[in-house]
């Protein structure tokens, strides 16, 4: 087995012919061990769909999930489409002239929001580029989304690449966003459509993805912010760990690179900062209170970082509160969207949301008012 060609190194044309030998080798031929070796996030994405009994070259629906299911997802993720919408915003200055756009998914790999230049006249841009979209692996293979919500770390993928034949025309990056409870809640997708490979946007679509869970920590409810990193570092970049703290001294929530640097599993309870910090709790409350800089602060671990502590701003957090975008609201906005890709077709939005064409009449008009 041969290592594939990536990079620089590797010409387009190589790549995709390295890409096709391996699957004739894996997916034709069936045979895992022979032809050149593949990234590891995709060989086992190939291998997950072989055990679901899926076909290379079966047709791909892109069916979306029911009405009442885009609801519950548009709900459940409020807190996430209100942490991203800025940070997919500035992501059109960094894919200008690539023709790759974002996609912004839920923990099971429904479409949630999609932003940038979204050709409508593509059918394979609006196949997938439409709120409500079931792109989970089970549903349409290897992709980037179904492989970073499985493997939970950022992924690159080109052309065939893709599972399906059918899905071989697109590229793209993904990366899994963490909650401040340490559970994944969506994740971030870059896609383009016979598009030039870009493996830079791994890097990019993992520091936006950390630029939304950023967000997501500082917007729960916190008394006390504490600015973390490595003596050394200089803090206040996305590079910094942040933990909030309740007037108690417990945890209230804290981004991956806080976790990190704490030792604390994925999903587990974090407690009260002094399981952690071996110094008094209080003397970073007293810092904030009189506007202190950054301490060095030592952990039980025997390691010591940097901390710089910071009271919560009422108002700053009043203003976050008021930017709370309502239910109906997303709701109308998810069903102007679905019109726009069915290109003003109400019947084919109607279908693709799974209501009727009353329906859609009836919440726009509602907007309206």
């Amino acid at each position: 087995m041969h290592p594939m060609p990536t990079g620089p190194a590797a010409s387009p044309a190589d790549r995709l012919a390295v890409i096709a030998q391996a699957r004739r080798a894996v997916l034709d031929a069936r045979d895992p061990d022979a032809g050149p070796r593949l990234a590891p996030w995709v060989a086992r994405s190939w291998r997950r769909c072989l055990q679901l009994g899926l076909e290379p070259r079966r047709e791909v629906a892109f069916d979306p999930v029911s009405s009442a299911q885009v609801r519950h997802a548009l709900d459940a993720s409020q807190p996430l489409l209100r942490a991203a919408a800025p940070v997919i915003r500035s992501l059109a200055r960094a894919m200008a002239h690539t023709r790759y756009f974002a996609i912004l998914t839920d923990a099971q790999g429904v479409v949630i929001d999609v932003n940038g230049p979204v050709d409508r006249h593509e059918p394979s841009v609006g196949r997938i580029a439409r709120v409500g979209v079931d792109l989970s692996e089970r549903a349409v293979g290897t992709t980037a989304i179904g492989m970073a919500l499985t493997d939970l770390q950022p992924v690159w993928l080109h052309r065939g690449e893709h599972f399906f034949d059918a899905t071989s025309v697109y590229s793209c990056a993904g990366a899994p966003i963490w909650d401040p409870d340490g559970q994944c809640v969506g994740m971030l997708d870059l896609t383009g459509v016979n598009v030039a490979e870009q493996p830079a946007l791994k890097h990019l679509v993992s520091q936006s993805a950390r630029s939304i869970e950023n967000a997501l920590t500082l917007a729960r409810p916190h008394h006390l912010l504490l600015r973390l990193n490595w003596p050394g570092r200089v803090l206040g970049d996305d590079s910094d760990g942040l933990i909030g703290l309740d007037a108690d001294g417990h945890i209230t929530g804290l981004n991956r690179p806080a976790a990190d640097m704490l030792g604390v599993a994925p999903g587990a309870p974090a407690g009260h900062a002094s399981l952690h910090f071996a110094a008094p709790v209080e003397s970073l409350f007293d810092t904030a209170a009189a506007h202190g800089g950054a301490l060095e602060l030592p952990l039980w671990s025997g390691l010591r970082l940097q901390v710089l502590a910071q009271l919560d701003r009422p108002a700053a957090r009043s203003a976050a509160v008021a930017q709370a975008v309502p239910l109906k609201d997303l709701e109308t906005a998810a069903i102007r969207k679905a019109v726009d890709d069915a290109r003003g077709n109400v019947q084919e939005a109607a279908r693709a949301l799974g209501i009727s064409r009353a329906t859609i009449y009836r919440k726009l008009g509602a907007g309206r008012r």
